[in-house]
């Protein structure tokens, strides 16, 4: 009973790290950082309606996504976090961005001379 009762802790911690490690590869290995100004004339309040069905309607949909986030700050500056599982993931979501018919509405409010994309990684 008493080697029965170890193996059974050993196989319970086994599995625990293992679930760890996989937990850990989900959870956003990749954070994309990217900042722009709204065109003039477009409020935060109606860009924020443009900024949450892009999200809905193609980021969230991409292989390897994790989390968004989004906010805006002074002088109509706009933040945009995305978390993807890795760079490929990233990358390909870029692409198919550039496709996106929610991403096209989503790209007229904006002054993309001002757009700044970085890519960190945990």
């Amino acid at each position: 009973m008493k080697v029965q009762h170890v193996l059974l802790c050993a196989l319970l911690t086994v599995t625990s790290l293992v679930a760890s490690v996989n937990a850990s590869a989900e959870d956003g290995r990749v954070i994309e950082v990217v900042t722009f100004k709204l065109k003039p004339g477009v409020s935060p309040s109606d860009f924020s309606a443009i900024d949450k069905a892009v999200e809905r309607e193609q980021v969230s949909k991409q292989p390897g996504f994790v989390s968004r986030e989004s906010a805006h700050g002074a002088g109509n500056e706009w933040l945009v976090i995305v978390h993807w599982r890795s760079t490929q993931d990233a990358d390909a979501s870029m692409a198919s961005f550039e496709k996106a018919p929610s991403a096209a509405k989503f790209m007229s409010k904006i002054d993309a001379s001002t757009m700044v994309m970085k890519r960190y990684q945990k």
